[in-house]
């Protein structure tokens, strides 16, 4: 199977009645310090705080009677369990969502305050689907992954193409990648919506498995995980790999520095609450300024489900000043 222009197009409207049209904002100051035109597609403000909810209610509205009856299910650290959480609230069904025990709290909350059935599970993959495999035989819930799901990217590709409708003339987009789901439909998006629009990934170097994988043509791992941007640890899958490779411009990396740096500029000067996880685009158009010079680069900030007691560590007193 392979997702066409008419597929974007018909999951938009699927999803319309129950997400928001974010807004794209801007930010003179940045631009002027940077010398870049930024377009900060807002998702921040999308429903469950993340742009995830796009592609979990595109898979879930796509199911059929049947396979809705014994609910939903997944493996996901935080804004896919929301999104799912919420779309089987919306939809009146049960939601089974299995998560690891680094999950941040909020978002722990956050899913069982949507009325799912939450299972921790150990913090690495295995552990993950191990859970995930038992709750399904028992519940006979319908799995939804988190991003190897061509009704999920479907769903996540719909976010370029609001942007698109809003701010036309973007030269370029930026998104972080995990798993992939985000920037697979992103490239799909662009390739539809606009071919001449360039598409790059975000990544940590602390979480650095798609640069490795664009370059191998295969999964890989990432050397080590060590980062602050939690939703970005997942690998790329079979699925998301293969689009990413063919449509993608580059994979552009970032230290945690930066993606503190990053994350400290949008709260005090665009006053927006976003996660680590979401400026990692910011932060490597900082670290790659040059190659966007004078250009509109669209940044798609993913989510703003932020654990507050992680403040003090991010931003411990009088760092400015050490």
């Amino acid at each position: 199977m392979s997702i066409q222009k008419e597929d974007i197009e018909k999951a938009q409207q699927r999803i319309q009645p129950y997400i928001h049209h974010t807004p794209v904002m801007t930010n003179q100051s940045i631009n002027e310090m940077t010398g870049i035109q930024f377009y900060f597609k807002c998702e921040n403000f999308q429903k469950i705080g993340a742009f995830k909810i796009r592609g979990g209610m595109n898979a879930a509205l796509s199911l059929s009677a049947d396979q809705l009856q014994n609910g939903i299910a997944t493996h996901s650290s935080g804004n896919h369990a929301q999104a799912l959480a919420y779309a089987a609230k919306t939809l009146g069904i049960k939601a089974y969502i299995v998560m690891p025990k680094s999950s941040p709290q909020v978002k722990v909350d956050a899913v069982r305050g949507y009325g799912a059935t939450v299972i921790i599970c150990e913090a690495n993959q295995a552990a993950r689907e191990t859970a995930l495999n038992k709750v399904v035989a028992e519940t006979g819930a319908e799995f939804i992954h988190p991003y190897d799901d061509y009704r999920v990217i479907t769903g996540q590709a719909t976010c370029v193409k609001e942007f698109l409708e809003d701010v036309p003339d973007l030269d370029v987009v930026i998104t972080p990648v995990g798993g992939g789901g985000l920037l697979s439909g992103t490239c799909l998006g662009a390739s539809y919506f606009k071919p001449s629009l360039k598409v790059y990934g975000g990544e940590p170097e602390g979480a650095a498995d798609a640069i490795l994988s664009i370059r191998s043509g295969k999964v890989e791992k990432a050397p080590f995980i060590d980062t602050i941007a939690d939703g970005l640890m997942t690998t790329l899958s079979e699925q998301t790999l293969g689009i990413i490779k063919e449509l993608v411009t580059d994979i552009l990396l970032v230290s945690e520095e930066e993606i503190i740096a990053a994350l400290r500029l949008v709260y005090e000067r665009m006053k927006i609450i976003v996660e680590p996880s979401c400026v990692v685009p910011f932060a490597a158009a900082m670290r790659n300024a040059s190659l966007f010079k004078g250009k509109k680069v669209g940044i798609i900030l993913s989510g703003g489900n932020v654990d507050l007691t992680k403040f003090g560590t991010w931003f411990p007193a009088n760092s400015e000043t050490k």
